[in-house]
């Protein structure tokens, strides 16, 4: 138990100062773990390069002493990814609230709009735009 706690103490005082980990870098890393397992597959060298480039990247951010620049790099893709974020976590929820709830998009506005379940046929006013319109739940 002593010896890990002191690897862990050495480790967190080698980061300091260093940027870590961030959303870009798990998705690097993500991205790389999904071509390493397509290269064994596939088994192409082209393949088992691209990896190793993107773990090296990975790895060069956390380690990167250059705040400014690695923040502005997970800036950019926090910027660029956001519809898709977006768009998965609103799937997310309506799965987990898929028995108690029913979700409907006003023809108006397109505003998702969330309703119980089990209330029979129902008039729905969009929050939004202030639409009505009918449906079962």
């Amino acid at each position: 138990m002593r010896v890990m706690s002191v690897i862990r103490e050495k480790l967190q005082r080698f980061m300091i100062g260093r940027y870590g980990v961030d959303s870009f870098s798990r998705f690097l890393l993500g991205v790389s773990i999904a071509v390493m397992l397509a290269s064994m597959i596939v088994n192409s060298p082209v393949l088992h390069v691209i990896v190793i480039l993107l773990l090296v990247y990975s790895y060069f951010r956390m380690f990167s002493r250059n705040y400014q620049k690695r923040y502005a790099e997970n800036m950019l893709y926090m910027k660029k990814t956001a519809k898709i974020r977006s768009f998965l976590n609103r799937k997310k929820l309506h799965i987990r609230q898929f028995k108690t709830h029913k979700f409907y998009r006003c023809p108006g506005c397109g505003q998702d709009i969330r309703v119980p379940r089990g209330k029979g046929r129902i008039l729905i006013t969009c929050p939004k735009c202030r639409n009505e319109f009918e449906k079962q739940t």
